[in-house]
């Protein structure tokens, strides 16, 4: 029945709408199953100008971090769906316990792992599991990763990275004496990381995770000397640094995030029972309005799973244009609307998960940096 169904669709349909406007949309796993349908179908799905299609219809979904109490020998990359009838976590990876998620970009995460000789760093592709080393052979462990961002111009995945006065290679003479500051690094190359300046505030001044929005990558200000706020720009074309004004809240428990192509922070009370969120509604202009207040459902998630205190945190999402709340709470994340509504609860038995500020945007594009030259060392895989 299946079979004919199959059939029955191929051959009511032209070839280019099956393909430009139904396979488009699916997911990748839904992709590969089509792709065993009939040979036309494969070799279609399978060229560059489709896969960069389909990866553009793909949600930017949030991330969600698991692991077991007290087990190091592995960590859960999960993603989160709203738009699914049961709501429910979708596995990405199961990685080595050793590595930790740094950044993601265009469906690719950066990933590091401490060892002797440092900190070292790989990239890799969750659906494809293609996986390569970043930085060989030069010393990528006396930099701190500061983002990830396609450099349009030239089609590359770059490293933003940040040597501060404290480190030295352990590798080689890599930086001139004294350099010290912001690097480029492009994702597969051969040649090493490019100073671009030291802006004061790359030193640590800002939050880990950056917001891209209008292709520059954008922090948001921990701590800033002075009663002016500022929002440090770094625009990944041209590759420098500038800055827009802040929101007029204050420093603490603020986190900035993309929405909907606009850049938004996310402000919680000192008691975590309410959260503002602010959207920079002009971005030429800098003006920034009160986009939603939205009050936690604090005391049902007290009745319903303990207790409730400070140490929760929120992440801001959109989806599809639908904005809701992530909320992490010892080990639970509960996805609450902008009303202030409580939807959902995920919770995993003898787990810890968390809802961290990355997103992933699933891709079958390939890339070159995933193909190791001849000769070169293959280095063992960080999935499971």
């Amino acid at each position: 029945m299946a079979e004919a169904s199959r059939a029955h669709l191929r051959r009511d349909l032209p070839e280019e709408i099956v393909v430009w406007e139904i396979l488009v949309r699916l997911p990748p796993k839904s992709l590969f199953r089509c792709r065993a349908v009939c040979r036309s179908w494969r070799s279609a799905t399978s060229a560059r100008p489709f896969l960069l299609a389909q990866h553009g219809r793909q949600p930017n979904l949030p991330i969600i971090s698991g692991s077991k109490y007290g087990d190091t020998h592995y960590k859960d990359f999960l993603s989160f769906d709203h738009r699914d009838a049961d709501a429910r976590l979708h596995v990405v990876a199961r990685l080595d316990g050793s590595f930790n998620l740094e950044a993601s970009c265009g469906g690719l995460l950066v990933l590091s792992k401490r060892g002797t000789t440092g900190t070292c760093f790989c990239v890799c592709n969750p659906v494809s599991r293609d996986h390569a080393p970043l930085g060989a052979p030069w010393d990528l462990s006396i930099f701190r990763l500061l983002g990830m961002y396609l450099h349009r111009p030239t089609g590359e995945h770059r490293l933003l990275l940040h040597r501060n006065r404290r480190t030295e290679s352990i590798v080689g003479p890599l930086l001139p004496k004294g350099t010290t500051g912001c690097y480029v690094f492009a994702l597969g190359s051969d040649q090493p990381p490019r100073y671009i300046g030291d802006p004061d505030e790359a030193a640590g001044l800002y939050s880990d995770i950056p917001a891209l929005v209008r292709d520059s990558l954008h922090w948001y200000p921990l701590r800033q000397r002075g009663e002016s706020r500022l929002v440090l720009v770094f625009d990944t074309t041209t590759e420098s640094f500038r800055h827009i004004c802040a929101p007029p809240v204050g420093p603490i428990r603020s986190n900035i995030f993309e929405v909907d192509d606009k850049l938004v922070v996310g402000c919680c009370n000192d008691a975590m029972e309410a959260v503002d969120i602010w959207v920079l509604q002009n971005y030429e202009g800098e003006v920034w309005v009160l986009g939603y207040s939205v009050k936690l459902p604090v005391e049902q998630i007290r009745e319903q799973f303990g207790c409730w205190n400070e140490d929760s945190d929120a992440t801001v999402v959109s989806v599809d244009g639908d904005v809701f709340l992530l909320v992490n709470h010892r080990g639970w994340v509960f996805y609450v609307s902008t009303d202030g509504e409580l939807v959902g609860n995920f919770h995993r038995d003898g787990h810890q998960i968390y809802a961290c500020d990355l997103r992933l945007k699933q891709t079958l594009v390939p890339h070159n940096l995933f193909t190791a030259p001849e000769g070169y060392a293959v280095t063992a895989s960080p999935f499971l």
